[in-house]
């Protein structure tokens, strides 16, 4: 037990709560302070006319590492949530009609390729060897190890020279398979965690090979739902959520070995021994320790590096069902690479869209009222540093052309619509203070990796720490509960 220790965490994300449970856990007093009216951060959640939406993210993986956060506190996580299998994991479905379940089960993905492309079985078995090649180095070693030196980068570069993490997600599939709907089909990943598919390194092929290892979960009752069992965790535990609490300023009062971090939200201040931060990383540094110079340094330095794409979400429910549904269904637009190029480098909304339809009812039907259907789907769009786009007027035509494009797939679709919410970049910088309005904050590229990614701990502010989606290991929901463990380890070990 460590005594006589507080600790504040910023925001109550996946990052923030799995980082809270461990230093709970440890014995550390721990206060979670959370803007919003709810916990969950990107996983918040809206509820309308006995529809309940998943605001965030939507595909849980890798299991172990949201079980080992109920391990360390001693308790069976059955106890608090109960996660349901997704089968198929995504359906993807192009322009031409063509189909692909992408499932855990090794021999029938393997039947669908050899129906679509011979040629390419082979190759996608060298893919698998080499995605667990990476997945071996760059999860289950790398994944919650913080990068504070620069010698713990130089330690493992021969083994990301050797895995040719210099490469992109696409070439280093298309270097394994011939046929191009298999090269999307096997790329597309990484844009689950905010990266280019052309652009960000291999590394994240490691993606595959996380899923076939332990398959594609889906919270009963919802993201939500996981949500409340880490919060009735944390406070099982002793631990205290402040919500409705935004932090306006953090300012350091003393010297090294007595810094305290105190902490203005609202008319109350509150003092701690250090700061965990899950907040947006340009809002830590340029807002809350704006009057340090160190905040002044990065924010200007957050600011010259590369940032995720945003997201255009439109909620809605149905007042009715449909058959033959997916519970994730990825619908390419007729082109890939160059809508990609649009959505992380041009300055305009593009013409076209690939889309992402979640439709949570197909695995749990209680996310609906009876005979109805719950869905969000998800469009990439440019960042607000990118495209100057009004939003505000924006918003509602573009949502109309992607429901006119769902009708292919889910017939009079807009005449079953019975409430939607809409959910844009502006939004994304407003109510979650992210910069840009980016969905998965700095971008995944090997330059802004690792070592070269903001650190978990500060290496000038004392007592304060990052944690999510801008620090190692990156975005997504393993990514950020794996930089939560990375984060507590080096509190820990420093309060010794």
């Amino acid at each position: 037990m460590i005594k006589d220790k507080r600790v504040a965490v910023i925001g109550s994300g996946f990052g923030g709560l799995a980082a809270a449970i461990r230093l709970q856990a440890a014995g550390i007093e721990t206060v979670i302070f959370e803007a919003r009216d709810l916990p969950g951060g990107r996983a918040y959640v809206y509820r309308d006319q006995g529809f309940t939406f998943d605001a965030g993210p939507t595909v849980i993986t890798a299991p172990t590492c949201l079980e080992e956060l109920f391990e360390v506190a001693g308790k069976p996580m059955a106890d608090y949530v109960t996660l349901l299998p997704v089968s198929p994991f995504y359906r993807l479905v192009w322009e031409d009609g063509y189909r692909f379940d992408y499932i855990g089960d090794g021999d029938r993905l393997v039947d669908q390729i050899r129906e679509r492309s011979p040629g390419d079985v082979a190759g996608y078995l060298r893919f698998v060897d080499y995605a667990k090649k990476v997945f071996d180095k760059g999860y289950t070693e790398l994944g919650a190890v913080p990068f504070l030196r620069f010698w713990d980068m130089i330690k493992v570069a021969p083994d990301l020279a050797r895995l040719r993490a210099d490469r992109s997600v696409y070439q280093t599939v298309a270097g394994f398979i011939k046929d191009e709907h298999l090269r999307e089909a096997f790329s597309f990943h990484s844009l689950l965690v905010g990266g280019n598919p052309f652009e960000t390194s291999a590394i994240y092929t490691l993606i595959h090979y996380l899923e076939r290892q332990w398959g594609v979960f889906f919270p009963k009752g919802g993201t939500g739902a996981l949500v409340q069992g880490l919060v009735k965790l944390f406070t099982d535990l002793g631990g205290e959520i402040r919500l409705r609490s935004p932090v306006e300023q953090i300012t350091i009062e003393g010297k090294n070995g007595s810094v305290r971090h105190r902490i203005l939200s609202g008319q109350e201040t509150d003092s701690f021994d250090a700061v965990v931060s899950n907040a947006d990383l340009h809002h830590t540094y340029a807002t809350l320790y704006r009057d340090h110079p160190r905040g002044q340094q990065m924010g200007r330095r957050l600011e010259r590096m590369s940032w995720s794409m945003s997201l255009f979400v439109a909620y809605f429910g149905t007042d009715r069902r449909y058959d033959d549904l997916a519970h994730h269904t990825i619908l390419f637009g007729p082109r890939y690479k160059g809508l990609l190029r649009e959505i992380f480098h041009g300055g305009d909304l593009p013409e076209d869209f690939s889309l992402y339809l979640h439709a949570p009812t197909v695995t749990d039907p209680s996310m609906a009222p009876p005979g109805c259907e719950a869905f969000y789907v998800l469009s990439p769009v440019p960042h607000l540093g990118k495209a100057k786009i009004d939003w505000t007027s924006a918003a509602q035509p573009y949502a109309d052309r992607i429901y006119q494009s769902l009708e292919r797939h889910l017939p009079h679709l807009r005449q079953h619509i019975v409430t939607q919410r809409l959910f844009t970049p502006l939004d994304f910088r407003k109510q979650l203070r992210a910069h840009h309005g980016s969905a998965f904050s700095v971008a995944p590229l090997l330059r802004q990796s690792a070592w070269f990614r903001p650190h978990n701990r500060d290496p000038v502010i004392p007592g304060l720490y990052i944690v999510g989606a801008g620090t190692h290991p990156g975005a997504g929901v393993p990514g950020v509960v794996s930089s939560a463990k990375a984060t507590a380890s080096v509190v820990l070990e420093d309060f010794g």
